[in-house]
Order: C-alpha cells, then sequence, then structure tokens
C-alpha cells in the first residue's frame, strides 16, 4: 500500500528558508514522479514543482521560481521541498502526492496524496 507523508511545516519570517519533506512508503522514488502542491486559504490548490522518476526538476508556479526547488534522497525515498526566500503569500497547506503516469502535468496525473502541513509566513 502506497503512503505519502509530509512534514516539517512551521511558522517562518519573511525572508527565511524551510525545508518540508516527503517520505514514499509502498514503492520507490526512482519510479515515482512526486509533486509539491499548495492550497492557501480561500485559493485553488496550486501545482508547485516536481522531480520526475529520473530525477528532473519541473517548478511550475511562477510566483516560486527561483526560490523553490525540489530533490529526492534516494536511499532514504525521500523528497524534500527547499523553500527560500520565503514571502507571506507563500502562506498555505502543502501537499506532496506521487504519480505513476507516463507524463505527470496537473494535479489529476497524482494517485497518492499526503495529508498535507501548513506553512505560514509572517510579515
Amino acid at each position: 500500500q502506497v503512503q505519502v507523508v509530509e512534514s516539517g511545516g512551521g511558522l517562518v519570517q519573511a525572508g527565511g528558508s524551510l525545508t518540508l519533506s516527503c517520505a514514499l512508503s509502498g514503492h520507490t522514488v526512482t519510479a515515482t514522479t512526486m509533486g509539491w502542491f499548495r492550497r492557501a486559504p480561500g485559493q485553488d490548490r496550486e501545482f508547485v514543482a516536481d522531480i520526475t522518476w529520473n530525477g528532473q526538476i519541473r517548478v511550475h508556479a511562477d510566483s516560486v521560481k527561483g526560490r523553490f526547488t525540489v530533490y529526492k534522497d534516494v536511499p532514504k525515498n525521500m523528497v524534500y521541498l527547499q523553500m527560500n526566500s520565503l514571502k507571506p503569500e507563500d502562506t498555505a497547506n502543502y501537499y506532496c502526492a506521487a504519480s505513476w503516469a507516463a507524463s505527470a502535468r496537473r494535479e489529476s496525473d497524482f494517485d497518492s496524496w499526503g495529508q498535507g502541513t501548513r506553512v505560514t509566513v509572517s510579515s
């Protein structure tokens, strides 16, 4: 059974950094595209970034380009979202998800989801 579990959320001041972790069990990150999404209060869920099974990193949200990146630790079977230069508008619930689609391009391509972790950026 596949399970996705995020951790690492919390309160951080604007300009600070935070790294979210995502543990995948029941499958391997070397055969899975792992995505990060976020949902801010009152907004739709946004596709932030992903890392493909073969290590390609794609940052989708224009507002985080140059500030966020994704990487994975294969031996630990984990994926991380490194967030730098955080802004109050980055405040959201962040979700990790797994996809086995040939080409994961949208939320509906992701099959297994974590419960989310809250990030709050204070001004």
